[in-house]
């Protein structure tokens, strides 16, 4: 959780990051990372992908763990800020990164340069601080799930807060304008404004009251509660205009405790203006005041809007005839979903695949575009080679009738006779007969695979391979050595011979 150092970024290699992402896709479902498994994902030989783990721990981008039953390595935010740095400077988002300017309890702040000297603000989230672990009970990012890493968390938080401002800022909002997102580090639009809570003097502190109730009920009213509206996530620029940060606690206005999350953010608006300002003002919006006119919050997903869809989906939508096709779509999105958190348990090599194209700076389409053109290069090759083949047999026809009218003058009248009367392996018929040897052909091979077949039943064939394959596995997992770091088996027994050396000396010592 330390301090943000980018030196070593331009130093590391593209095997480096290689075995970033392995560590990455490992955590998944490993907590520990053993080093089989990384060198694995990565690629790499055991003792290639031992000798780079250790560079990344002694720059403190991962972390080497072992307990009784397992040993390997773990990433750290000093390797996932890596991650997301190198993701977003080879899409040309940000090409440098300059000094700390905020800090909170669950993000860091950082100034950041575009390829075009463009200044952007890099917001890194860091979930899992010590003063703010209580994370179950204030957010929903886990949703359904037990066990998670902090890592997880802070991207699923940042993912958050780019949908929100995103959404808000299309709308007109005051929100810094979003830029790009990875992982955990968003990158939005740098405002140059002062926190409120370090204001002291306004020009008129009514009028500016007002504004900050209005766009409460505004929020309110395309179906959002900011849930953290106070003097530390508003700013204020040289004119006085307002800009809200920070979303990613956001609400529904259908959430159970909307009314007290809407109230909660009146109050601490009030109770500022009451202390900083000496303005208190009995008028102030309540949340029977909100008419709601959008439906942001589907939109965005925010936290608590489904209870209130169901229940009004009861009344809008009478169960009819066509109710039953309603449960059996509800059906296959619930067996999606089983599906598609099944796929996110696994390490999906398609996944690293797609990171590591990312992190070398190359488009994802641009190489499906690429495989789609060899797939059509390689169809007009085929069809070249087929013409040509028509065209062969084409000339040894001719060659051969030329050779039969020399050998036979006679034959040449009877030929031009016939031509008159009926087409003779014209250009059709040749292509017709060019089809039909091949169908032939083809269908003589499979007829050929097909026919042959062994005496032994396919169960004890299938019993025998598995045997086989197990075997091949468990000699694998024997030749296998941990390269790098001693066995814990090895490492007590040279603790024993150390002890019992250290007794003999002593004991031949005092005689």
């Amino acid at each position: 959780m330390g301090k943000l150092n980018v030196v070593v970024l331009r130093y590391l290699s593209r095997d480096d990051f290689r075995v970033l992402t392995a560590v990455e896709m490992g955590m998944k479902n490993h907590e520990i990372v053993p080093v089989s498994l990384l060198s694995s994902i990565a690629s790499l030989k055991h003792g290639g992908c031992n000798k780079i783990l250790r560079e990344l721990v002694k720059h403190k981008l991962v972390v080497y763990e072992r307990t009784k039953m397992v040993q390997g390595y773990k990433l750290n935010y000093g390797g996932y800020d890596y991650l997301a740095l190198k993701t977003l400077s080879s899409r040309d988002v940000i090409i440098s990164v300059g000094n700390q300017m905020g800090v909170g309890k669950e993000s860091d702040i950082y100034i950041v340069a575009s390829p075009s000297g463009e200044q952007y603000a890099l917001k890194l989230h860091r979930l899992g601080r010590t003063s703010f672990r209580n994370l179950k009970n204030k957010r929903d990012y886990h949703k359904h799930r037990r066990n998670m890493s902090w890592l997880y968390l802070s991207r699923l938080s940042a993912m958050k807060e780019f949908a929100y401002m995103k959404a808000l800022y299309d709308r007109g909002f005051p929100v810094p304008k979003p830029v790009d997102y990875n992982r955990h580090a968003v990158v939005m639009e740098l405002i140059n404004g002062y926190p409120l809570c370090q204001v002291h003097e306004l020009q008129d502190p009514s009028g500016l009251y007002n504004e900050f109730m209005e766009l409460i009920v505004k929020l309110a009213n395309h179906g959002l509660i900011h849930g953290d509206f106070n003097e530390f996530n508003l700013m204020l620029d040289d004119q006085d205009h307002i800009t809200m940060i920070d979303f990613p606690q956001m609400v529904s206005t259908s959430h159970p405790n909307a009314e007290w999350y809407f109230d909660r953010d009146v109050k601490c608006i009030r109770d500022f203006f009451a202390k900083r300002f000496n303005y208190e003002s009995e008028l102030f919006p309540t949340f029977k005041d909100i008419r709601r006119a959008y439906s942001l919050d589907v939109e965005v997903s925010a936290s608590g809007f489904a209870k209130d869809l169901e229940r009004d989906g009861a009344l809008l939508h009478p169960v009819g005839p066509e109710g039953e096709e309603d449960d059996e779509e509800d059906n296959d999105e619930e067996g999606t979903d089983e599906e598609a958190d099944r796929e996110e348990e696994g390490v999906d090599l398609e996944e690293y695949k797609h990171a590591m194209l990312e992190l070398e700076g190359l488009k994802v389409s641009d190489t499906r575009a690429d495989i789609q053109h060899e797939e059509e290069e390689g169809d007009l090759r085929e069809e070249e080679t087929e013409t040509s083949e028509i065209r062969r047999d084409e000339d040894d026809i001719e060659e051969e009738l030329k050779e039969a009218e020399d050998e036979c003058p006679e034959l040449g009248d009877l030929s031009a006779a016939n031509k008159e009367f009926k087409p003779f392996r014209d250009s059709d018929s040749l292509l017709h007969m060019a089809e039909h040897r091949r169908r032939r052909t083809d269908s003589e091979a499979t007829m050929g695979s097909i026919g042959s077949c062994s005496t032994i039943p396919p169960e004890v064939v299938r019993q025998k391979v598995r045997r086989q394959l197990t075997k091949q596995q468990k000699s694998a997992q024997r030749r296998r050595l941990q390269k790098g770091e001693a066995n814990l088996v090895t490492k007590s027994k040279r603790e024993n011979l150390n002890n019992i050396k250290s007794s003999m000396e002593s004991a031949d010592f005092w005689g």
